[in-house]
């Protein structure tokens, strides 16, 4: 017998979780300056891991990969008085994440098919593809990382990490769409008994 699906969250509510921690710092930075941001993003995050538990029974792998970060270097951050850190974590974290999928792909692995392939059934081929492509753009975030903290004031660069970068990754979600579809293994018919 198995046991039924547990209903869906509403979308607005799993957004909630992810993005409250970088609305929060984006509050915090422009009323008290970058250190009161960063400890608020790094007790922020650890409630949204705490909250994303209560309420899914697990903690998604990227947002704990993320969290982890945040603590780093968040911790870094304030230990050393230099904001150097928290700007530097998306560089390191969104590298990593390339490095990971690249090294998925060259040891014959597409890294991106055990985390989503509850959520969609892909070819071989397309797991492939969407895997290099999301490698490539991780390498994209963190190029405009390192481009926007080294030409910018901290708080352009805190403007850039809240409102450019998910606005950045929901756009090329949606343009991987096409890959997607063309790939999609579609549901065999069941025949009657």
């Amino acid at each position: 017998m198995t046991e039924p699906d547990k209903p869906e969250r509403p979308a607005y509510v799993r957004l909630a979780i992810e993005m409250g921690p970088l609305v929060l710092f984006f509050i915090a930075n422009a009323k008290f300056g970058i250190m009161t941001a960063t400890a608020v993003f790094m007790v922020s995050i650890v409630v949204s891991l705490l909250a994303s538990l209560a309420l899914e029974k697990r903690v998604p792998i990227m947002p704990m990969v993320t969290a982890v970060f945040v603590l780093v270097f968040g911790g870094l951050t304030l230990y050393l008085q230099d904001d150097l850190f928290i700007k530097l974590k998306p560089t390191i974290v969104n590298v990593m994440f390339a490095a990971i999928l690249f090294g998925g792909l060259a040891t014959g692995r597409a890294f991106l098919k055990p985390l989503f392939g509850t959520a969609m059934q892909l070819r071989e081929e397309g797991w492939r593809a969407l895997t290099l492509r999301w490698a490539f753009f991780f390498l994209v975030l963190a190029g405009l990382n390192e481009f926007v903290w080294r030409n910018f004031t901290t708080d352009t660069w805190v403007s850039f990490k809240v409102w450019g970068i998910m606005p950045l990754t929901i756009l090329f979600m949606m343009t991987q769409m096409p890959l997607i579809q063309r790939y999609t293994i579609e549901e065999e018919p069941q025949g009657e008994a």
